[in-house]
C-alpha cells in the first residue's frame, strides 16, 4: 500500500481535512449567530438549504469544469471561494447576502470534495483502494468533528469569529502547493464519455447508498437524541447516541477496507447493507438495555459508514478521468439532497407517526440500497451472459 506514504497523498488528505475543520465550524457558527441575533431554526434551516442547493446547483457542470480547468486550480478556486465568502460574512448582517455567500460556499466545497475524492482514487491502486479511502474518509471526518470545538472558543469573539473561520480555508493552500502529480486526465475521449448522464446509470446502488448515509448521519446527529429521550433515555445520555455512531464510524473505517481489499469489496458493501438492515427494527428494543445499546449503536455506525465509503471505493474502480469526476459529484449531489430532503420527511413522520418512524425511514432507505446493489449485480451477470 505504496501509495499512503506519497507526499502527494499525505499533503492532499491533510488538505482537505483543514477544509473539513473550516466547514464543520462554519455551519454551527452560521446557526449561532443567526440565533444570537433573534432569527429562528426556519431561517436557519433556510440557510443551511442555501448550501446545499449551491452545492446541487454545480453537479451537471463539475465535470465539464474540471476537464477545462485542471483539478489542481479549480480545489485551490474552490479553497478561495469559500474562505473569502466565510469571511466576508464578517463585514454583513443582511440575510440575503448571507444566503448567496451560502450558495456560493456550498457551490466551492462541492467541487472541492468531488475533486479530492477522485484524486484519491486516481493515487490509490486497485489492490490497497479500500483502505487508502478510508484512511481519506476517517482523516476527514476526524477533522470535520473537532468544527463545533472550534466553535466553542471562537464564538465569544463576534468581532472576529468569521474572519477566523474563513482563515483556516487558507491553511490548505501551502498544503495543495506541495502536490506534485496533476489529478484527472481530461483527454477528449474521456470528456466524452464522461458526462454525469452518462455515468449516473452504471451506478444506482453507490448514489442511493452515499444517500442512505448523508441520511444516516444527519439524522444522527439531530433526530436521534429525540428519539432516544422518547424511550426514556435522559438528555444527558441522548445526546451520545450520536457520538457513539461517530465512534463507530471512524474507528471501523479501516479495518472494514482492510476487509474489502481481501474479501472483495461488493460482497463486504452489501454484508454492510445487511447488517444495517439486521440492526435498525432492533434500536427500539435495546434502548431499555445499556448493554445492548451502545455496542448496537457502534456496529450501526461502522456498516452505515462503509457503505457510503465502499462507494466511493466503487466509483474509482468503474470510473476513470472525467468520468471519476462524473460519479464523485453524482456521489456528493446524492449526498446534498438526502441531508436536505431526508431529515424533513423523518421528522414530520415521527411528529404525525411517532418517534419510532425514524427508524423506518433508515430503514427503508437502507432496503433501497440493497435493491439498487442487487439490480446492478443482476445486471451484470445479464450483461457478461450475453
Amino acid at each position: 500500500m505504496k501509495v499512503i506514504f506519497t507526499r502527494d497523498f499525505l499533503a492532499l488528505i491533510l488538505s482537505v481535512a483543514v477544509v473539513g475543520l473550516g466547514s464543520g465550524a462554519t455551519l454551527p457558527l452560521t446557526a449561532l449567530a443567526l440565533t444570537q441575533a433573534g432569527y429562528g431554526t426556519d431561517v436557519v434551516g433556510l440557510l443551511t438549504a442555501a448550501q446545499a442547493g449551491g452545492g446541487l446547483a454545480i453537479v451537471p457542470l463539475t465535470g465539464w469544469i474540471a476537464a477545462r480547468f485542471g483539478g489542481r486550480q479549480v480545489i485551490v478556486g474552490a479553497v478561495l471561494t469559500v474562505a473569502f465568502a466565510t469571511a466576508l460574512m464578517q463585514l454583513t448582517t443582511n440575510l440575503w447576502l448571507w444566503a448567496l455567500l451560502r450558495v456560493l460556499c456550498g457551490a466551492a466545497l462541492m467541487l472541492l470534495f468531488t475533486i479530492s475524492e477522485a484524486w484519491v482514487n486516481q493515487l490509490a491502486d486497485d489492490a490497497s483502494r479500500g483502505r487508502v479511502i478510508a484512511i481519506y474518509a476517517t482523516n476527514f471526518t476526524l477533522f470535520q468533528m473537532s468544527g463545533p470545538v472550534l466553535v466553542s472558543q471562537i464564538a465569544d469573539f463576534p468581532q472576529v469569529r468569521f474572519l477566523l473561520c474563513g482563515a483556516i480555508f487558507l491553511l490548505a493552500l501551502p498544503l495543495l502547493a506541495t502536490i506534485r502529480s496533476a489529478p484527472l486526465a481530461s483527454s477528449e475521449e474521456h470528456a466524452e464519455h464522461g458526462g454525469w448522464r452518462r455515468v449516473l446509470p452504471r451506478m444506482p446502488a453507490l448514489v442511493i447508498g452515499t444517500g442512505f448515509f448523508a441520511l444516516f448521519d444527519t439524522i444522527a446527529l439531530s433526530l436521534l437524541p429525540l428519539f432516544a429521550m422518547s424511550h426514556g433515555i435522559t438528555s444527558e445520555v441522548a445526546v451520545l447516541f450520536a457520538s457513539a455512531l461517530l465512534l463507530g464510524d471512524t474507528t471501523m473505517q479501516f479495518p472494514i477496507g482492510w476487509l474489502a481489499d481481501r474479501l472483495g469489496r461488493e460482497r463486504v458493501h452489501i454484508g454492510c447493507g445487511v447488517v444495517v438492515v439486521a440492526l435498525l427494527p432492533l434500536l427500539p428494543w435495546a434502548m431499555s438495555s445499556p448493554w445492548l445499546r451502545w455496542p448496537l449503536l457502534y456496529v450501526l455506525g461502522a456498516a452505515a459508514g462503509a457503505i457510503y465509503t465502499l462507494s466511493l471505493v466503487a466509483c474509482g474502480e468503474r470510473f476513470r478521468g472525467v468520468a471519476l469526476v462524473s460519479a464523485s459529484s453524482l456521489i456528493g449531489a446524492s449526498w446534498s439532497a438526502a441531508s436536505f430532503g431526508g431529515p424533513l420527511v423523518a421528522g414530520a413522520l415521527m411528529k404525525s407517526v411517532g418517534n419510532d418512524a425514524m427508524v423506518g425511514v433508515l430503514l427503508f432507505a437502507a432496503l433501497a440500497f440493497l435493491v439498487a446493489a442487487w439490480w446492478e449485480r443482476r445486471r451484470m451477470v445479464l450483461q457478461a451472459a450475453s
